[in-house]
């Protein structure tokens, strides 16, 4: 799967109202034997999907509480969110591996206080805007706000042009080139048998 750059992501917005919630949680660990980035999505939040009332629409943006990700390092969490539908994930808190997991494969991360996310979930509709560094919503007066966030420059330059790590290896293309020219021995092949 190639990454798409992100600049705004707009629309709807689902509230999952629970603070820490692992990566266990969000992709249990019985779906973990897969290989392949796509097909997680219907495996989401696999446990608390089968609890009576549970309603999670797969919208553009998701509010969750704090420590959203805790737990092992996995990226199939990240991988089912964005399979899911969400192109952004908005909590007061992350675990820093499952943060730096969705900015590897295209799927935004934002910090707002927790007043800011319950705000964001009561107006059901938002965007998240990252080269503005903003997201923004109407507020119960129907008022425009635009909270401020914050990403690392590198993290969001890669979001921007859409470059994953591999991207980013061959932008360095020609000068990977280079060196493998001036390396080059003349002289007998000594590898072959």
């Amino acid at each position: 799967m190639t990454m798409q750059p992100i600049e705004t992501i707009s629309g709807g917005v689902s509230h999952l109202d629970r603070a820490n919630v692992d990566t266990d949680q969000i992709m249990p660990k019985q779906f973990l034997k897969r290989v392949e980035r796509s097909g997680f999505g219907q495996y989401l939040f696999y446990d608390w999907a089968k609890e009576p009332g549970w309603d999670l629409p797969a919208n553009p943006i998701l509010v969750a509480g704090e420590n959203f990700g805790c737990g092992s390092s996995r990226e199939h969490a990240p991988w089912g969110l964005q399979d899911y539908g969400f192109q952004a994930i908005v909590a007061p808190s992350f675990a820093d591996i499952f943060y730096s997991n969705c900015t590897k494969i295209g799927l935004l991360p934002v910090v707002l206080d927790e007043q800011e996310c319950r705000a964001l979930a009561q107006a059901g509709e938002g965007q998240v805007d990252l080269r503005a560094l903003q997201v923004r919503f109407s507020d119960s007066d129907g008022a425009v706000r635009a909270v401020a966030f914050a990403i690392d420059g590198e993290t969001r330059r890669r979001l921007l042009e859409g470059l994953d790590d591999i991207g980013v290896t061959l932008g360095g293309e020609a000068a990977i080139a280079a060196y493998e020219r001036e390396r080059e021995r003349t002289g007998p092949v000594t590898t072959a048998l």
